[in-house]
């Protein structure tokens, strides 16, 4: 874009910077040789601007539907157009082929529904007015077209309607494989009685909105998970198949849930929804008297029924294609999780030992074993004791009454995450995949930046997704458009974004602070502040411009993020990085007496399996015998554990005796994994499969930190502007 020299004349309307609002309109008064005069319209006050620093305002009042068309494309005038689009209701300004939607915070039913959809079907790209259907109509007919597969990208923060806005475009997508399906008097060949794979696939949203979705301090329907949905479609144009993706459920949220927020849907659902007769086999009693759920105040949701939506997640379950008894194990696994939660410990006689407290809390021992299929003695005893491994043998140690605490935490959040994946896996199995599909439409809806004024590796994890979202965003329309200009010799000057390689470089770069947290958590003494001392005096991390230790804190850092600086407490690092089920729990759990637990929790593959090379995975495995250590050399010792770093561990540990596999001793055997490492293999996966698909963008909106409608704060969507890059793209896209 060639640069323009902007001419102030008296009586000029231009924007001035102001604290409170970024810009705000005013009038030339006076012009000096180095300056401006002017009068703020709403005050009148005067002030004095240099001319640069004063850009002309754009004529129309009302916005134009696509930002390339502002007669002056400036960050003001990208911020009031949008402004006034949305005082009237017009929540869907174009930059370019880019959607922008900004929340509304209350329901536009005039924009929806299947006679939007048939004025959007098959028209080009801005002939309507600036629509969600029609980013979904040009993803699909676009796909249709070339038979290539194409992605939507939606994005934005928490709160910014990215949920809604993934629901709609499935809609839109569903409606479109039906009508070809009509049209082509073809019938889909969706699984479970009839089912047709439209309602399977639009049936899925709410059901794992149920399990994985919670109302939070910036958003009352707040995913707290990454979804990558793939929609196939066969050659007339009919959906075939999908398959639902999932990344990184927020396990913390089960068992520790900060006031006013709320835990996953389904808890509250489950105690108001429950039949009589459901309520007596789960043993379920208000949402208030359970601990998970009381540590809030808030138990509803403004405007939604927690009974009623049971019956939508049941609904939803049914049409998906999960059939009862299935659906009846799910609810029961729920509940038992309430019931651990309702577990505590009172100490015992001898030192750091501890039993489960008399009365209620042995209650909810019970109702948690029999929801669970084991005995309620094998259960008392695998949350209050460790079995560690000595040369002498398996010595079981007591736990104290806080040690015993985290113990039931940690099972009740594994067993929520092992449930949740079981259900997107039922319903990839109830939907279908259609690997001969001619095309695919995939749609994300992963999590937005996050920021609070605690920030633990869930934050951590969610802003390294988004970086990398950012990144593709960037490299699709800044880098690419660039080079071609320069290819092409288009005269044009330089568009200034935010490039965040290097903040990817310092997370997940070779000694980057993800490298660094893996080697941490191999050291079993290793604490938040070692992880700290570790990040703060390695070169490739302290070294980076985008890191920063704080200066009040010594286990803290802070990382300049895309969309703004963000400061992590490593307190919980090293232990929600590691990813693993405890011994005890899996010897308990893997007998169960339901055959749904035995699903979450199979019993490991033997360890002559391991040690001979059939360990699957991409990186190399190993599997140890850990009953001769003693007897090697220091030097051995060191060799061995260097080379154990480099490999990804997998234990099996044996009581000492005759040195047989099959010793009737306790078995402690579990395989170690990161979080981050597997979290980062993923995003790896993910945009490795975006690379291939033709992107479409939608960036959403939030209008302000209230969730209230009609509320326009323009510092706030200035700075999300300013993230997205929308300012600098529509600057781009007008050349």
């Amino acid at each position: 874009m060639a640069t323009a020299t902007v001419v102030h004349a008296v009586g000029s309307k231009v924007w001035v910077k102001d604290d409170a609002e970024s810009w705000v309109k005013a009038e030339v008064q006076k012009i000096e040789k180095d300056a401006l005069i002017v009068a703020l319209e709403e005050s009148g006050e005067l002030r004095k601007v240099k001319s640069e620093e004063a850009p002309l305002q754009n004529v129309d009042s009302r916005g134009v539907e696509d930002m390339t068309r502002l007669s002056y494309l400036h960050e003001p005038g990208v911020l009031w157009n949008i402004k006034s689009r949305y005082q009237f209701d017009d929540i869907y300004t174009y930059t370019g082929s880019i959607l922008i939607a900004v929340n509304p915070f209350a329901p536009l039913p005039h924009l929806y529904g299947p006679h939007m959809m048939d004025q959007y079907r098959g028209v080009d790209l801005g002939d309507l007015s600036p629509h969600v259907y029609a980013i979904a109509d040009a993803a699909y007919r676009q796909m249709r077209k070339e038979l290539k597969g194409q992605s939507i990208l939606v994005s934005g923060e928490s709160g910014a309607g990215k949920t809604e806005t993934s629901k709609l475009i499935m809609k839109y997508l569903a409606y479109m494989g039906g009508y070809m399906q009509a049209a082509n008097r073809r019938i889909s060949s969706g699984n479970g009685g009839g089912r047709s794979v439209e309602e399977q696939v639009l049936e899925s949203n709410p059901l794992l909105e149920a399990f994985g979705n919670a109302k939070t301090v910036r958003n009352n329907n707040s995913s707290r998970f990454g979804k990558y949905v793939e929609i196939n479609f066969h050659k007339e144009g009919g959906i075939s198949g999908a398959a639902i993706r999932t990344y990184l459920l927020e396990r913390s949220r089960v068992v520790s849930v900060n006031n006013p927020e709320r835990s996953y849907h389904i808890f509250y659902q489950l105690c108001d929804g429950a039949s009589p007769q459901e309520r007596a086999r789960w043993f379920l009693k208000p949402a208030q008297e359970f601990h998970y759920l009381n540590q809030s105040t808030c138990f509803d949701i403004p405007g939604d029924s927690n009974a009623e939506e049971y019956k939508r997640t049941v609904t939803a379950m049914a049409k998906v294609g999960i059939p009862p008894q299935q659906r009846e194990a799910v609810f029961a696994t729920v509940a038992a999780v309430l019931h651990l939660g309702n577990i505590s410990f009172v100490e015992e006689r001898e030192a750091d030992s501890s039993k489960v407290a008399p009365g209620p809390a042995y209650e909810h021992l019970q109702a948690a074993a029999a929801l669970l299929g084991v005995d309620k003695d094998g259960l008392e005893h695998a949350l209050t004791t460790r079995s560690r491994m000595m040369r002498e043998g398996v010595i079981v140690s007591p736990l104290n009454v806080r040690s015993a605490l985290d113990n039931r935490d940690s099972l009740a959040k594994i067993i929520y995450a092992k449930m949740f994946d079981w259900l997107v896996a039922a319903i990839n199995a109830a939907i279908g995949e259609d690997r001969n599909c001619a095309a695919s439409v995939g749609v994300l809806d992963i999590y937005g930046f996050e920021s609070f004024d605690f920030n633990d590796l869930e934050q951590f994890c969610i802003n390294l997704a988004n970086e990398k979202l950012q990144q593709h965003f960037n490299q699709h329309v800044f880098k690419q458009e660039q080079a071609e200009y320069e290819r092409e010799q288009i005269d044009w000057s330089y568009i200034q974004f935010v490039d965040n390689q290097d903040v990817l470089d310092l997370i997940e770069g070779k000694l980057g602070v993800l490298d660094l947290l893996d080697e941490q958590c191999r050291f079993p003494t290793s604490t938040n502040k070692d992880l700290a001392e570790k990040l703060y005096n390695t070169p490739s991390v302290r070294g980076s411009a985008r890191f920063n230790k704080p200066k009040l804190s010594q286990t803290a850092f802070t990382i300049q993020h895309y969309a703004g600086p963000v400061t992590y407490q490593t307190d919980n690092f090293l232990d929600k990085n590691k990813d693993f089920v405890v011994a005890e729990h899996q010897q308990l759990l893997e007998k169960s007496d339901r055959q749904f637990v035995r699903q979450l929790f199979p019993a490991p593959e033997p360890a002559a399996d391991a040690a001979d090379g059939s360990a699957k995975g991409s990186a190399p495995h190993t599997a140890i015998k850990l009953n001769s250590v003693g007897s090697q050399s220091v030097k051995q010792l060191g060799e061995l554990m260097g080379q154990l770093h480099t490999m990804e561990p997998q234990y099996v540990r044996w009581a000492l005796g005759d040195g047989s596999a099959k010793s009737s001793a306790p078995r402690t055997a579990f395989k170690f994994n990161s979080v981050g490492s597997q979290f980062k293999k993923q995003l790896g996966e993910l945009m490795g499969q975006l690379h291939t698909m033709e992107p479409h963008y939608v960036r959403c909106v939030k209008p302000n930190g209230l969730n209230q409608p009609g509320l326009f704060e323009s510092s706030n969507v200035l700075h999300q502007l300013r993230c997205g890059g929308e300012k600098a793209c529509a600057c781009l896209l007008v050349v």
